[in-house]
């Protein structure tokens, strides 16, 4: 199958267009800006080509980072609209933008300009890191530590310190407390399950926490096939896409993406066609996408076309078709 690029190009355009004069990127006009969705966003732009928006995205993420290396939970543009709590998956998310950006574009001085906040942002994070090895979730403002960890959000900043090693790498530091970081981050996931999901419900029932650790590279190779082939009849609602939670008759658009993309790292080339074929008809006119779809009500929910969703379509098409040399993010998971 081929992708369509001017159905991309329309996507790239859609949240450029949303992008607010600070560079922060809501998820939609008018709406909360959080420093994931912000991140997911920028690496949108980049395979757009949008590449001083992206740059301008980087920069709300300097002027909006707190002290201690962290950013609350969501902002009104540089406001905070959620300050009760500092999520370290959300904190450690803009190194994984930045080496993306860097991969599109070679742009070294960005990452001479952006490492000191990087540096600082998963120096905030590691601080969060137990001797078993997970990292706990947020920071309350008020109760301090959350002590309990997260699969999805401990497998995307795994990916994170790889891609803070590979920024060091490439301005000749030493990379090694990242990487030792990461492993330690590794063996935890796949060994220790029972460090997680301990004093809330277990997240299983989520596709995240089940192709999460393969998008991030946690889990690779043989094991990853047989990591998406596991569950795949459970969460995988035919010619649809991905459900979000394994119970609800409801596919949601940015999980089909990163699924697509977790596919492409385990080497199931078919399956994320086959994905990427079934989301089309989640596109509007303008580019945008819908967040999900219940097909149980044959309807559109929720009624929201956000930022973020576009750009994991972005990041699904450029891991399918190489449309950029950042096309390998999601499918590289060696550090330099």
């Amino acid at each position: 199958m081929s992708h369509n690029a001017k159905s991309l190009a329309n996507t790239a355009a859609f949240i450029a267009d949303l992008q607010l004069d600070s560079g922060a990127l809501p998820w939609f006009a008018g709406g909360i800006v959080d420093p994931w969705d912000h991140v997911e966003a920028i690496m949108g732009l980049t395979v757009g080509g949008y590449t001083q928006a992206a740059r301008h995205g980087f920069d709300w993420l300097e002027d909006t980072q707190r002290p201690d290396g962290a950013w609350h939970a969501a902002y009104a543009d540089e406001d905070a609209a959620d300050d009760t709590r500092a999520e370290t998956n959300f904190v450690a998310y803009p190194a994984t933008g930045l080496w993306h950006y860097f991969q599109a574009t070679g742009d070294l001085e960005a990452v001479v300009k952006y490492w000191p906040m990087i540096e600082r942002a998963l120096d905030f994070v590691l601080a969060l890191q137990t001797e078993a090895g997970e990292v706990y979730w947020a920071v309350d403002a008020e109760k301090g530590i959350s002590c309990d960890a997260l699969v999805t959000g401990c497998s995307s900043i795994y990916k994170s310190l790889q891609c803070t090693a590979n920024l060091a790498v490439t301005l000749g530091e030493d990379p090694t407390r990242w990487l030792v970081a990461r492993e330690r981050l590794g063996q935890a996931i796949v060994h220790k399950p029972h460090l997680f999901d301990r004093t809330w419900t277990s997240k299983a029932r989520y596709s995240m926490d089940w192709f999460y650790p393969v998008l991030t590279g946690v889990v690779r190779g043989a094991e990853a096939k047989a990591r998406l082939e596991a569950r795949w009849h459970e969460f995988i609602e035919p010619d649809l896409g991905c459900r979000c939670v394994v119970e609800e008759p409801w596919v949601t658009v940015a999980e089909t993406c990163e699924l697509i993309m977790a596919c492409v790292s385990a080497g199931e080339h078919q399956k994320a066609s086959q994905l990427f074929n079934d989301i089309q008809r989640f596109q509007v006119e303008d580019g945008s996408w819908w967040t999900g779809y219940v097909f149980k009500d044959d309807v559109h929910w929720p009624d929201e076309r956000p930022s973020w969703t576009a750009a994991a379509v972005l990041l699904a098409a450029d891991a399918l078709f190489q449309l950029t040399p950042a096309h390998q993010l999601f499918n590289h998971h060696d550090p330099l």
